[in-house]
C-alpha cells in the first residue's frame, strides 16, 4: 500500500507513475487526497469536541469535591450535550476513514523511475541471455511426451484424482523433483538465507499484507469455512513472519528460503500453451524473500538477479532476463526481472522466476518497520524470488537434455539424484 504521505507530496509523479503501469483511475490518487483532507477535517472536529468534554468532565469532579452540585449537574448536561454532537461526527469520521482506506488499497504500487513503458509481454525488454541452446536430436519430443516415455509424470491420472492441472509425479519424476527442491534450498542456504517451513494455507491479513488481496482474490483456492487462502507463493507466508514487527537496524537483512507447493486456479488457462507442466494448478516452488535497508535494497535486487543467474546456469539451460514494462509487472512491483528458459522442443520460452523489489509496498500493509541510528522508525523495503519454480524448470530439464534413449542430467544434480541419466 502506498503511504499516504508520499502521494500528497507527491501526487503528480505517482499519477505519472501509475500511468506507465497503465492503471485506468489516475483519479483515485485525487480522491485519496480529497477523502484524507475531509478525515482532517472531521478529526479536528472530534478532537475538539473530546478536549471540551475532557475539560468538563475534570471539572465535575471539582464541582463536586466544593459540594456545587447545582453547578456540577449543569456540566453533565453540557457534557451530554457534547457527546451527542460528537455521536455523529464520531460515524462520518468512521466512514470517510473507510473510504479512505478503500481507495488507498486499490491503489498499484509505483513503478521504479527505470520501468520501461509498454503494455505486453512483448514490450518487455531483454537485459541479457545466457547458456546456449541445445541442437536436439531428430525426432525429439516435448516434455509431456518424455513424462509418459520413462514414466515420470501421469497427467491423466493426476485428471482423475483431482482435475486438469494436478498432475502426478511417480517413480523416478518424484525423485527428480525431491532432487531438484533439496538442491534449491541448498544452493540458497550457502549463500545465506534462513531455511522455513510455513503453513501452506493463510488467513486473509497475511494474504493482504503481501498484496494478494484484494488483488488476485480470484487465482486463490479459498477455504470457505475456516476463511484460508491456500498460498499462490510461500512470499505470503514466508514475508508474513515479520508482520508487525520493529526490527533493530543490525537486524538488516533478513534473507529467507523455503520450499512449499502453490496453488493457483490460473482461471481462463487453456489451449497449447497450458499442456503438460506449462500451466498447472498445484507446482512446486523454491523461494527467496529479503527485507533490508530501504537505502541498499536496488543493489539486493541485483544480488538475487545474480544468484538466481547463477543457480540456472548450473542446470545447463539456456535462459533470458526481462525487465517488466508497466504493463506486465504485477500490482505490488516497483521492479520485476522475469527468467524465462528455453524449451528446445516446444521453441519457445519459459518463465521459470520473477524476481521483485516491492519497496515499501509490503511493509507498509504489513507494519515491518526497523528503528535506525538515530532512533526512528522506518519502514523496510521486501523483495522476493522463485529459486525456482519447479514445472517449467523439469519441462525444459527433459526436453533439452534428451538423447532419444535417455535424459541426461546436469552434473549438479547427479548427487542429488543418485545417477547421471534417466532412462526407461
Amino acid at each position: 500500500m502506498l503511504q499516504l504521505g508520499f502521494i500528497r507530496q507527491h501526487a503528480e509523479l505517482v499519477k505519472e507513475r501509475l500511468a506507465i503501469k497503465n492503471f485506468p483511475s489516475l483519479d483515485l490518487v485525487d480522491k485519496v487526497l480529497q477523502f484524507d483532507d475531509q478525515r482532517k477535517k472531521l478529526q479536528l472536529e472530534s478532537d475538539t469536541i473530546q478536549s471540551k468534554i475532557n475539560s468538563a468532565s475534570k471539572e465535575i469532579g471539582q464541582l463536586m469535591a466544593k459540594g456545587e452540585k447545582q453547578e456540577a449537574e449543569n456540566k453533565k448536561q453540557e457534557v451530554a450535550s457534547l457527546k451527542s454532537a460528537l455521536q455523529p461526527i464520531a460515524e462520518q469520521l468512521s466512514k470517510i476513514e473507510n473510504k479512505l482506506n478503500e481507495a488507498l488499497i486499490t491503489l498499484p504500487n509505483v513503478p521504479s523511475a527505470v520501468v520501461p513503458a509498454g503494455k505486453t509481454p512483448a514490450d518487455n525488454l531483454i537485459v541479457r541471455e545466457g547458456g546456449k541452446k541445445p541442437a536436439l536430436p531428430e525426432g525429439a519430443s516435448p516434455h509431456w511426451e518424455l513424462a509418459k516415455k520413462f514414466n515420470l509424470i501421469d497427467f491423466e491420472l493426476g485428471n482423475k484424482i483431482t482435475g486438469s492441472g494436478f498432475p502426478v509425479y511417480v517413480s523416478k519424476g518424484a525423485k527428480l523433483q525431491r532432487a531438484l527442491i533439496q538442491y534449491f534450498l541448498e544452493y540458497n542456504i550457502d549463500a545465506g538465507y534462513v531455511e522455513y517451513q510455513p503453513p501452506y494455507m493463510v488467513n486473509e491479513a497475511s494474504a493482504f499484507g503481501t498484496g494478494q488481496l484484494p488483488d488476485k482474490e480470484g487465482q486463490m483456492y479459498f477455504a470457505s469455512l475456516d476463511n484460508f487462502y491456500l498460498i499462490p507463493t510461500a512470499e505470503v507466508p514466508v514475508t508474513n513472519i515479520y508482520r508487525d514487527a520493529i526490527l533493530k537496524e543490525s537486524e538488516l537483512p533478513l534473507r529467507m528460503t523455503a520450499y512449499t507447493p502453490c496453488f493457483r486456479r490460473e482461471a481462463g488457462s487453456y489451449g497449447k500453451d497450458v499442456r503438460g507442466l506449462n500451466r498447472v494448478h498445484q507446482f512446486d516452488k523454491v523461494e527467496i524473500v529479503q527485507l533490508v535497508h530501504p537505502d541498499k535494497s536496488y543493489d539486493v535486487l541485483e544480488e538475487m538477479v545474480n544468484h538466481i543467474e547463477k543457480l540456472l546456469g548450473t542446470l545447463q539451460l539456456p535462459y533470458r532476463i526481462l525487465k517488466l514494462c508497466g504493463g506486465d509487472m504485477s500490482f505490488a512491483s516497483a521492479l520485476t526481472y522475469d527468467f524465462e528458459v528455453f524449451s528446445a522442443a516446444q521453441q519457445k520460452w519459459l518463465e521459470v522466476s520473477s524476481v521483485t523489489n516491492f519497496e515499501t509496498f509490503q511493509t507498509n500493509r504489513m507494519k515491518i518497520r526497523f528503528k535506525d541510528g538515530g532512533g526512528k522508525t522506518q519502514l523496510a523495503h521486501s523483495l522476493n524470488g522463485s529459486s525456482l519454480a519447479l514445472p517449467r524448470i523439469v519441462a525444459c530439464l527433459l526436453e533439452n537434455h534428451q538423447d532419444g534413449q535417455s535424459i541426461r542430467l546436469p552434473e549438479i544434480l547427479q548427487k542429488y539424484f543418485g545417477a547421471t541419466s534417466i532412462g526407461v
